[in-house]
């Protein structure tokens, strides 16, 4: 229920070794090809990690046949926005309809799942995204610490590297399901998280 704003979450505690591993999931997945994204969900399953999959409402509720594919290895959903916009740049109530839009897509398709929200377009939620996600029924909103900018196609070394001298303990990694450098370096990132004492986690596991 509403309860003030939101509060904004940048990283886990610091001194547990966990990680925690965020994937947007959207527009940026080519329609016609979702290969990406299951390969990537295999991945993690086999590795035995479990992804936090921030998800555009109205991009999953058109490709809704992943939900069941996202949630049976124990990965979480959480709201991405409805339609993607620039968030920072809209008045409060489009805000407010973005949020609210994903937020009942993901309790119509994955009831116990949307704990947590991000907004799009920005890397950290002003204090009227805050509002809006705390009307919405949002405690928190999850922003990051580690951008590897893997939307710009840097390549799977420099996504991995990046990701390697940015994490620390109780980080929370940003990263997208639809370009091939990422999940290529998906793996090589989980080994090297591991190599450094580090567990990656869900959002949900790493805020406990």
């Amino acid at each position: 229920m509403p309860g003030g704003a939101a509060a904004a979450v940048a990283h886990g505690p610091r001194d547990r070794p966990q990680v925690a591993l965020t994937f947007h999931l959207g527009p940026h997945e080519a329609d016609q090809d979702l290969s990406l994204a299951h390969r990537l969900l295999t991945e993690a399953a086999e590795l035995l990690v479990s992804i936090t999959v921030f998800a555009v409402g109205q991009w999953l509720d058109e490709h809704r046949d992943l939900v069941p594919v996202i949630l049976a290895a124990g990965n979480e959903l959480a709201n991405h926005t409805y339609s993607h916009p620039v968030l920072t740049a809209l008045p409060a109530d489009l805000v407010a309809a973005e949020i609210i839009g994903c937020r009942d897509v993901l309790a119509r398709l994955a009831p116990a799942q949307g704990r947590y929200f991000r907004p799009s377009g920005t890397s950290t939620a002003t204090p009227l995204i805050l509002a809006e996600a705390g009307a919405a029924g949002y405690r928190t909103v999850v922003d990051f610490d580690v951008d590897p900018l893997d939307y710009t196609s840097p390549g799977a070394d420099a996504v991995v590297a990046r990701v390697r001298a940015g994490v620390r303990p109780g980080s929370i990694v940003s990263m997208h399901f639809g370009y091939p450098g990422t999940v290529t370096a998906f793996a090589r990132i989980v080994t090297n998280l591991r190599t450094a004492g580090l567990v990656p986690v869900s959002v949900r596991d790493l805020l406990v």
